[in-house]
């Protein structure tokens, strides 16, 4: 262990961390590892799609024709299809357009200037709104408060979702509009939220009478192993608590199917959804239909469904072995940092030794090596700690993800090392 060294071992550990760095940085490799992006081969799994729904095929089950205008709620058989991964019935989704994101900032945007089904006026005329954000988070969700200014409250993860005596806490304050939550194989440390947590969630008194949980369910389908592992559906645990209207569910086909041309979903209680379409029906006469008729001939039924994100099962779960093997063969019994190995989503994340993740990213760029910036998994940028990284290792191709993940650990490891030297020299000063 890094902290149990002596002066003498601790400086012959870093002298090796170097020496191995300057070789690796001597091959001279452009490696990147920054977002988790579909590979091309996970592209290719949809490349039926590109030919579909074909010539004179615009007819919906229902006799609708997808090429003309309405249906701002989405064709039914597509609804019924992701039903259930939603948690709701099919007349409590909506399909949008590629982005679930896109659908997240005009929730709360609608939120500002109108307000929820609850709301006693609109959020902006609030004196102050704050969001909870467990963390390590999702950066684009943060990004979305900080453009609107929106006051970020971070709370700690635990392995089984958030601190939930602090956001019980927390919630009690009326300025508490609303908390992010990815609570399957979270965005990044891969984590589930557990039944207890969901229960809480569910039920805790809040401050603000119209708080919302943004429950961005983006890899309720991306399993890395056979066990397709679940959790507890939150519509059915808010409804059960007596809040029905507590949950904004959002997900999308975007790393499913072709990522610049999938479809994005909420899903609610019918309040909420009644809510949803009035707004959107002032933006748009209606969405993609045709593209919704691409889908639903492409993946056809759920059998459908599950037989492509076995695909992408196969393609991802070697290379998170990968970035995980090497982490545990050059950082093991170190203690320079922790990580989980997740069973779904998109990413790895670890915890390095207090104040050694910026040099990490600093040493991987002089080595050739892309990463996401520190601090970006933490709201405003700012890691308490500079101490957790997220690692996206699908959209570069096996090989690549293995020389790359070697690299990365030899930069953690000299990082560690050098920021436990440095600890000591602050405590001796």
């Amino acid at each position: 262990m890094l902290a149990d060294l002596s002066p003498a071992d601790l400086d012959a550990f870093i002298a090796a961390a170097r020496a191995d760095f300057d070789a690796f940085k001597a091959r001279g490799l452009k490696l990147d590892m920054t977002r988790g992006k579909p590979s091309p081969e996970q592209l290719d799994f949809s490349e039926g799609m590109l030919a579909l729904p074909g010539n004179r095929d615009h007819t919906t089950e229902a006799g609708e024709d997808a090429r003309n205008y309405g249906g701002l709620q989405g064709i039914l058989e597509v609804r019924k299809l992701f039903a259930g991964p939603l948690g709701v019935g099919a007349e409590n989704v909506v399909v949008g357009g590629n982005a679930s994101l896109a659908m997240m900032h005009d929730v709360i945007v609608w939120a500002l200037l109108k307000g929820v089904p609850g709301s006693e006026r609109p959020w902006s005329k609030e004196s102050e709104i704050a969001f909870l954000c467990p963390a390590p988070g999702y950066d684009r969700h943060f990004a979305i408060l900080e453009e609107y200014g929106i006051k970020m409250i971070p709370v700690r993860l635990t392995g089984e979702g958030p601190d939930m005596d602090e956001v019980e806490r927390l919630v009690r304050d009326p300025a508490v509009k609303g908390m992010w939550c990815v609570p399957k194989y979270s965005n990044p440390t891969g984590e589930l939220y557990s039944d207890e947590t969901i229960r809480r969630l569910a039920k805790m008194e809040t401050g603000a009478p119209d708080f919302r949980l943004f429950w961005d369910n983006a890899y309720v389908l991306h399993h890395l192993t056979e066990s397709r592992r679940e959790i507890l559906n939150v519509v059915e645990a808010c409804a059960a608590a007596g809040n029905p209207d507590r949950a904004f569910v959002f997900a999308s086909t975007s790393k499913m199917t072709i990522a610049g041309a999938g479809l994005a979903f909420f899903a609610s209680s019918p309040a909420n959804v009644k809510w949803q379409m009035a707004r959107a029906s002032k933006q748009s006469i209606g969405p993609d239909k045709l593209n919704q008729l691409r889908h639903i001939r492409f993946l056809k039924d759920e059998a459908g469904l599950v037989a492509h994100m076995d695909k992408h099962r196969a393609s991802l779960a070697p290379k998170f072995k990968a970035v995980t093997d090497a982490l545990a063969a050059r950082l093991g019994d170190t203690g320079a940092a922790t990580w989980i190995v997740p069973e779904g989503g998109y990413f790895v994340s670890v915890d390095l030794v207090p104040g050694a993740a910026s040099r990490t990213v600093a040493l991987a760029k002089e080595a050739g090596l892309a990463l996401t910036p520190a601090g970006a998994t933490w709201p405003y940028g700012k890691d308490p700690e500079d101490a957790n990284l997220r690692l996206a290792p699908s959209f570069p191709t096996l090989a690549d993800v293995k020389v790359a993940s070697e690299g990365i650990a030899i930069c953690m490891a000299l990082a560690s090392a050098e920021a436990v030297k440095a600890g000591r020299a602050a405590k001796a000063a």
